[in-house]
């Protein structure tokens, strides 16, 4: 009886072991799915939501370039951040390099992450001409930065909004301490800052990802802009 008792225990810590390692393989060669599945209604509800603010209007900003989009473009990015509270849907990112095409929700507090990549909400918005900083999981909630670490120069990020879409091209990567706030501060200049945790499954570094603004198109316009000639 005893011998028997000690097989089924044997047997049962062998399956238990096989499926944590089966489990933990699949979070990381892909990502977990239960917080997948939650991600995915939460992404539906945000694109929703975003699509009636698209719907809304340019947010002010006329189809135009040189000195009447210098001028007005960080002005409707500025009404623009202020307009939107946190949780809101504030733009779609998309980086043809991973795959990724998310909503950006406003905020990197612990609620606003599980819905998709953040923004900072101390930092700007796209035209502003300031630091934009978005955070986003690596292995749960849809993962979206899942292979941050695979991103190489010249690799291109966009981030649509209501009032124009900013193409971005990533310089660089490095890998920072958690406790390092100093990444957050603005350098006075247009700057995209991807974040994820470093390494996968831990918190203790944070894995940054860089990139300068290239150009930008006015909603309602086909004609792209260079960040260059904006000054």
């Amino acid at each position: 009886m005893m011998r028997r008792l000690a097989r089924i225990t044997g047997t049962l810590m062998i399956v238990a072991g096989v499926g944590a390692l089966a489990w933990a393989l699949t979070v990381w060669q892909w990502q977990d799915p239960f917080t997948a599945a939650l991600h995915g209604f939460e992404q539906r509800e945000l694109t929703k939501s975003f699509e009636r603010r698209l719907e809304e209007g340019n947010a002010g900003l006329p189809p135009a370039s040189g000195d009447r989009l210098r001028t007005s473009l960080p002005r409707v990015a500025r009404k623009w951040r202020t307009s939107s509270k946190q949780g809101d849907a504030v733009a779609r990112i998309r980086i043809p390099a991973l795959g990724v095409g998310e909503i950006v929700v406003n905020g990197t507090d612990t609620d606003s992450l599980k819905r998709g990549p953040g923004r900072y909400l101390g930092s700007g918005m796209p035209g502003e001409g300031e630091l934009v900083y978005i955070a986003g999981h690596r292995t749960t909630y849809g993962a979206p930065f899942s292979r941050i670490d695979r991103l190489h120069k010249g690799d291109r990020v966009f981030l649509e909004l209501p009032f124009a879409t900013f193409e971005y091209e990533i310089t660089g990567s490095r890998i920072v301490p958690a406790t390092q706030t100093s990444v957050l501060r603005s350098k006075g200049y247009e700057q995209l800052v991807l974040q994820a945790c470093h390494p996968r499954f831990f918190a203790s570094h944070r894995y940054l990802a860089y990139a300068k603004p290239v150009r930008v198109t006015p909603r309602g316009s086909d004609r792209a802009t260079s960040f260059e000639s904006l000054g």
